[in-house]
């Protein structure tokens, strides 16, 4: 069958809450998607940060096929050891004490803020609790994680949104100082702002987020759901800042491809908030994914991943401010590790469409940034290879 006519069944029977390239991609290969036609493409979009091994790597392939013949699932009444050994590596990497594994990373957000307004309600007995987000912010589309994602236009058509919500400005420990009340039972940003346009915290800001939030007993819940599992060259982003949260949530890379998340929190937390009966799921932690979490956690310690981005890092950002003193329309070039965004005053969804065009996957930010979140295996013959094509894009601006 033609592409078009999978694009014409897709449209008749899948509902419309994307609007999707024309490309049905098949299969992958290294840091390369292919279409069903053949076409070959440079994905520097990593399905959004998922795919950090790239594709078709055949140890986290092969533990997969090993997992499917030996157990895919039976719930969590029961003990099962890829699950127990994923969640010791975790812990491990990450520095905190105790984790959740969930099937995505907006269920690791609302375990996030149940477990920050469980801990209130323990300390208190009251119900009014509320929580601190940034403008700009994104946490997800389920109705919690809506809650405390910053950009009205995914908030308005569903409110009232549970919980109540108040919201600081990024980058501005004033602004969050400003909206803390005695109800406050938490404070959540991401480390790194992606879909808000590419903007990491300052230090000086997410020091003092957190000597706030010691100063009045109030929980810092980092999002690394995007920046994290090494994207920014540390395991985790808030680990460069030294900044350790009270609750984290991450996904994406955690499975590089299998939909798992989780969030974590210190032993303190733990022991003062949620309970057996609190929360649960019947996917979540599984003994397939536990396999995929085992596997991506042994590749990433053995291979240094994170080293291996600082060392690529530097390369990519040169190539995109080079960018930046040739073309006018390019306002800014901004980012941290392989999370990076190029700030344009043309139609970014226009450019992101040519590139396609060119072979080159990358997606965008916001309303006006070109964002690069590439599988994080990528050598400096790719960043040379995207540049060469995004250049034939900016030429027909220039």
């Amino acid at each position: 069958m033609e592409m078009k006519q999978w694009m014409e069944q897709a449209e008749a029977h899948i509902l419309h809450t994307y609007n999707r390239y024309p490309v049905v991609l098949e299969r992958g290969e290294g840091v390369y998607l292919y279409d069903t036609e053949g076409k070959k493409y440079l994905d520097f979009a990593a399905g959004i940060a998922v795919q950090a091994l790239g594709y078709g790597n055949r140890e986290y392939n092969d533990a997969l096929k090993a997992q499917i013949d030996r157990l895919l699932h039976t719930s969590n009444l029961y003990y099962n050891q890829p699950t127990i050994e994923a969640a010791e590596k975790l812990c491990e990497a990450s520095g905190m004490d105790r984790v959740f594994f969930t099937n995505s990373g907006t269920e690791a957000i609302e375990g996030a803020i149940k477990a920050a307004k469980k801990y209130a309600y323990e300390k208190d007995g009251k119900t009014d609790h509320e929580i601190i987000a940034m403008e700009h912010s994104f946490h997800g589309r389920t109705l919690g994680a809506l809650a405390v994602t910053g950009n009205a236009h995914y908030r308005e058509p569903f409110e009232p949104l549970p919980g109540i919500v108040r919201f600081a400005r990024y980058n501005d420990l004033e602004s969050v100082k400003e909206q803390v009340t005695d109800k406050t039972c938490a404070v959540i940003l991401e480390t790194v702002q992606g879909e808000g346009g590419v903007y990491p915290a300052q230090e000086g800001f997410l020091n003092g987020i957190r000597q706030l939030c010691e100063e009045r007993d109030i929980l810092l819940i980092l999002d690394e759901i995007q920046c994290g599992m090494g994207r920014t060259g540390h395991m985790f982003a808030w680990q460069g800042y030294g900044v350790k949260p009270d609750i984290m949530t991450c996904a994406k890379a955690l499975g590089c491809g299998v939909p798992v998340g989780a969030f974590l929190m210190t032993e303190k937390v733990a022991k003062g908030s949620l309970k057996p009966g609190d929360h649960g799921t019947t996917y979540g932690g599984n003994p397939f994914v536990g396999a995929a979490v085992r596997k991506v956690l042994e590749i990433f310690e053995r291979e240094k991943i994170p080293e291996h981005v600082r060392e690529v890092s530097g390369y990519l950002e040169e190539r995109l401010r080079r960018f930046q003193e040739t073309y006018a329309f390019v306002k800014d070039s901004r980012g941290v590790g392989l999370i990076r965004g190029l700030e344009l005053s043309i139609p970014v969804g226009e450019v992101s469409a040519k590139a396609l065009e060119e072979g080159l996957i990358v997606i965008t930010a916001g309303s006006d940034v070109l964002r690069f979140v590439p599988p994080l295996v990528i050598e400096k013959e790719h960043i040379d290879e995207m540049a060469e094509k995004l250049e034939n894009v900016f030429r027909q601006y220039a």
